[in-house]
């Protein structure tokens, strides 16, 4: 383990630091060289002249009581301190992560390893703007083509949980573009592909989503990588649930969810337990579907993720209006609201649930609640910039409309929505 001043230890190759470790513990050359070599090979290595093994480095940093990879790199604590956040950042502990580099004060070559970290933390926070500003100084620290295109594609995973589409769309394709010329890994080209999917997905363009997602998973497959494999499935199931195919939706979120729990990964286990659960009140299986829903609120509870949280409670919000427990979906509803709160990266889930809660309310004859929940779920859309969202927020107000008997006011609001729903092209693509 480094020393509490290993940092300012002077020199800057491995000899000087070899050196300056060795005059600091009051050692000559003989002393530190021992019966393993000689004093003259000591001195060659702390001028430059000869490079040790990394057996030898490390037979060195423990004679001197030091880091290996501070005595090799130049490196010590600070290189444990984003080894750990990076460990963190795999076990989703976002919060722990930010703490943990929050203000440290790394060399330039551990700087943007640390960017990385921190600003993928955020984002999973909600934190776009602070994750966005990471990013940017990531990428002005970036050496090589390959560096800045995993730089680049998290700037597009931001822009899209910020619901830039376009934007997001731009970045994942330039990323790709710097994977060709920067040789990067499998794993990340399938990482963008995924993520460029749930762009044109948001469009409703199926063909091009399907090829993203089919490139994303053969890399994964080719690359062995069981996790990216897991969100490729992720992705093609959402993907399989937009056309309607709620059967092979079932199916390949079950197929994801296996993977993960296979890797140990909680957190998504959780997330297609809703999902599953959404797919199977729509299937008609409304006892399994409340089942899996209540499991996924469970395990989200359970790793203190409030967002995973509200998605479980905000689906089976939905199932309980469709069955009838009015006062059910209303308390769910408003509790997946109050958890999302302040959360601009779920906007579509907290629209969604105002639309839910707003009909949860007009059944129990409450109609001005109910007219303020859907004037907030259009809010919430209209900045989504979707038609498909839009038009949703619109036909509950229409239905409001008649409950009042108003049939010119909901005639206009469905006359709306279905202008909207019109401006989705022929093969399904939002033109907007």
């Amino acid at each position: 383990m480094p020393t509490a001043d290993m940092g300012v230890i002077p020199g800057y190759s491995l000899g000087d630091r070899v050196r300056g470790l060795r005059l600091e513990r009051g050692l000559t050359q003989e002393e530190l060289a021992g019966t393993r070599f000689s004093k003259e090979y000591l001195s060659q290595i702390e001028r430059g002249v000869s490079k040790p093994t990394r057996e030898t480095i490390t037979w060195l940093a423990n004679r001197l009581g030091a880091d290996p990879a501070y005595l090799e790199t130049g490196v010590g604590g600070e290189l444990e301190l984003v080894e750990r956040a990076e460990e963190l950042l795999e076990r989703q502990d976002y919060a722990a992560v930010c703490e943990a580099l929050t203000g440290a004060d790394l060399p330039a070559t551990l700087q943007l390893r640390a960017l990385l970290a921190e600003s993928w933390a955020r984002m999973y926070l909600g934190e776009l703007d602070e994750a966005l500003e990471l990013l940017e100084r990531g990428a002005a620290l970036a050496p090589d083509p390959g560096a800045l295109s995993e730089v680049v594609y998290r700037m597009g995973c931001c822009e899209y949980k910020r619901s830039e589409v376009d934007a997001a769309e731009l970045l994942f394709t330039e990323a790709l573009s710097l994977t060709e010329a920067g040789g990067a890994p499998d794993r990340l080209r399938a990482h963008i592909y995924e993520w460029r999917s749930r762009c044109y997905r948001r469009r409703r363009d199926w063909p091009a989503a399907g090829e993203d997602v089919e490139r994303a998973l053969e890399l994964a497959e080719a690359a062995g990588d069981r996790m990216t494999q897991a969100h490729a499935t992720f992705q093609a199931s959402l993907l399989a649930e937009r056309k309607g195919e709620l059967a092979s939706a079932r199916r390949l979120a079950q197929q994801a969810r296996k993977i993960y729990a296979e890797q140990g990964d909680r957190q998504n286990v959780g997330r297609l337990l809703n999902n599953v659960g959404a797919y199977e009140h729509l299937l008609g299986n409304s006892e399994r579907a409340e089942k899996c829903l209540q499991e996924s609120f469970a395990t989200a509870l359970d790793l203190g993720n409030d967002a995973d949280a509200a998605q479980a409670v905000s689906s089976l919000a939905r199932v309980q209006l469709d069955s009838g427990q009015l006062e059910q979906a209303e308390k769910n509803a408003r509790h997946a609201i109050q958890l999302l709160a302040d959360r601009i990266d779920y906007l579509d889930e907290v629209g969604s649930t105002q639309i839910v809660l707003g009909r949860a309310l007009l059944e129990l004859g409450r109609t001005d609640e109910a007219e303020v929940c859907f004037a907030q779920a259009e809010e919430s859309f209209s900045r989504l910039a979707s038609a498909s969202h839009t038009a949703a927020a619109w036909t509950a107000q229409g239905d409001l409309a008649l409950h009042r008997g108003d049939e010119r006011e909901a005639l206009e609001r469905f006359r709306r929505a279905a202008l909207a729903l019109e401006e989705i092209d022929l093969e399904g693509r939002e033109v907007i």
